[in-house]
């Protein structure tokens, strides 16, 4: 963990190309020793290696990560590499753990779900944009590991498998209008005309599967004057059969960041996973880039 962070602070950009062969390198403090370069890497595989790199300390991936200009959107992390440098700082004895569960890739982004063991075992979900082949920006997600909802299921089980590349924009379209309609305006008349009939499976903790499940979650909440509303949609990225929402409002009262990452079969929404998060107060935030500032 200390070599990457030596890492960090003597990372170097050589040449100027816009082709994923941009060489990169890093020198380690101690050796001296050049790093590997980096090429013919998707973006989704940077990501991939990032992450785990919080794990392994594998210094080859902090260069995936342009050095000049790395934008941090987590409000408890200082921006750029000092600030990333000054999380792995505090790492505990015996590090961080991380298993990405499922990673996409949807132009300039990279996207994941992963299982971390990061100050507690906790869930979240990880949002990199790519310029040149090299990381600037980062958003995310996390909430601590909660037990099986009524269904059985976990925050992370279910099918992996990507499939209907074909059909990445027009599911997009699908869950970015479901957001819009069911969540933010509630024409809860257009309910249905998403789901299968009932066959809907759910991962959220405390809600069961099926239209019905959700009906009955929706209520259990009601009953304890807890509110949940969706104000406005921030991204919608995907990448064939899987799409993941990110949008801003309240639970229960408070400022609340949603990410909702739904798998459609058949035009249809067929499965759900989320991470809701209170965002950080303003007097606590490390640095000033905001919560959901995505370019345009």
């Amino acid at each position: 963990m200390k070599q990457t962070l030596l890492a960090l602070s003597l990372v170097v950009t050589l040449g100027s190309c816009k082709s994923e062969k941009k060489e990169t390198l890093a020198i380690n403090n101690k050796t001296g020793i050049k790093m590997e370069t980096v090429t013919n890497l998707s973006n989704k595989d940077k990501t991939l290696a990032v992450l785990k790199s919080i794990e392994t300390g594998d210094q080859k991936a902090v260069t995936y990560i342009n050095p000049n200009n790395y934008i941090q959107h987590n409000l408890a992390v200082a921006d750029g590499l000092a600030g990333f440098g000054e999380l792995l700082h505090h790492a505990p004895e015996g590090g961080f753990k991380v298993n990405t569960i499922r990673a996409f890739q949807d132009g300039d982004y990279g996207f994941t779900q992963t299982s971390y063991d990061f100050f507690g075992p906790k869930i979240g979900f990880d949002v990199f944009r790519f310029e040149n082949g090299q990381i600037v920006e980062h958003w995310d997600n996390l909430i601590e590991v909660l037990p099986a909802n009524p269904s059985g299921r976990t925050q992370t089980d279910g099918t992996t498998e990507i499939t209907d590349l074909d059909k990445t924009e027009a599911n997009k379209t699908l869950v970015s209008n479901f957001v819009s309609d069911i969540l933010v305006q509630g024409k809860m008349e257009k309910l249905a005309s998403y789901f299968d009939g009932d066959n809907y499976l759910q991962h959220n903790p405390n809600i069961a599967d099926g239209l019905s499940g959700l009906g009955k979650g929706l209520e259990a909440m009601a009953k304890q004057g807890i509110t949940m509303e969706f104000k406005t949609i921030h991204k919608v990225l995907g990448q064939g059969n899987f799409v993941l929402a990110i949008s801003e409002g309240t639970f229960a009262g408070q400022p609340t960041s949603y990410y909702d990452l739904f798998r459609v079969e058949n035009n249809k929404i067929a499965e759900h996973w989320d991470v809701m998060e209170t965002i950080t107060p303003d007097a606590d935030r490390k640095n000033t880039n905001g919560k959901f500032n995505f370019p345009k």
